[in-house]
């Protein structure tokens, strides 16, 4: 009863939070019951329920291939450090680099323009990157007199991927860094000043440590994604091409690549239910290593 005197108290706050309620339910609780796709041999006739159980087919299958099965997870992993130890390197360094600004204005220009490629699709950026790699008529090669085709050579692209990725992501993320090194007390700096601290001895011992909680968590975060990638990076900007899945294919293009070409979707669920318990585990696992390592900066 306490409970909805409470709800009927603030009516006006749960009635703004009922559709991000919704829209979670259905979307992230709801569909959870999909999970058990993961065990069934499914069959279109009878349907997600009526379908026969096959126990632990659906993930030995997924592990058969040897090879392919190490390529994609090689990938993942590998992409996965390069975006977040670059990722996070850049966005720390950006961050600092916008808030040494002299004329603040220009900072909040400059915030402004970096968003704006985290808000551009994939599908729009393919387009972008075809303009530069195009065999024929593509930029790279006009200017620098190549004939390199891109979309056939698999060793590019890993630069390549992380070059986009960088330049989607990393502005955004300086913006939130921003957003913590604007709750730093100005009088900090300025005893450090009369200290005679210079501006790297203050960045170092002043604003780096502001930072070290909101990296701490971010990073913790980003551990439970290890096995996910961005989709629209992995399959559209390199227009799922074959001669690339050496070095481009993931387990999320893996898997879309198979609900489009296979009707398994047995295996396609247990693939997912896989990415997402190895990184619940791994978010438990590196909680735990924090909270004995600094209590203060773990998630729970």
């Amino acid at each position: 009863m306490n409970f909805m005197k409470r709800l009927w108290k603030h009516r006006a706050l749960a009635v703004m939070a009922l559709p991000g309620f919704l829209i979670l339910f259905f979307f992230d609780y709801v569909a959870m019951g999909g999970l058990i796709l993961a065990f069934k041999n499914f069959d279109y006739r009878l349907g997600i329920w009526n379908s026969p159980w096959n126990g632990l087919d659906n993930f030995k299958f997924l592990i058969a291939s040897k090879s392919v099965f190490f390529t994609i997870t090689r990938n993942t992993l590998i992409y996965y450090a390069i975006f977040t130890v670059l990722g996070m390197l850049l966005e720390v360094s950006l961050a600092i680099a916008m808030d040494q600004l002299v004329f603040k204005r220009i900072g909040k220009v400059m915030q402004s323009i970096f968003v704006v490629p985290a808000f551009i699709s994939f599908t729009a950026v393919q387009f972008i990157v075809y303009a530069f790699l195009s065999p024929d008529k593509g930029m790279i090669n006009n200017l620098f007199g190549l004939s390199t085709r891109w979309y056939l050579e698999a060793e590019y692209w890993p630069m390549i991927l992380t070059i986009v990725k960088m330049w989607s992501s990393t502005g955004y993320g300086a913006v939130l860094f921003l957003s913590v090194l604007a709750g730093i007390d100005p009088g900090l700096y300025e005893s450090a000043q009369i200290d005679g601290a210079g501006k790297w001895q203050q960045i170092w011992h002043i604003t780096l440590p502001f930072l070290k909680p909101m990296v701490t968590v971010m990073l913790l975060l980003s551990v439970g994604g290890i096995l996910h990638s961005d989709t629209g990076l992995f399959y559209q900007v390199t227009r799922n091409s074959g001669p690339l899945y050496d070095t481009t294919q993931v387990l999320d293009s893996y898997i879309l690549n198979s609900v489009f070409h296979n009707s398994n979707f047995g295996f396609t669920a247990a693939a997912s239910f896989f990415q997402s318990v190895f990184g619940a585990a791994l978010i438990l696992i590196a909680n735990m290593i924090v909270r004995k390592i600094n209590p203060e900066n773990a998630l729970f």
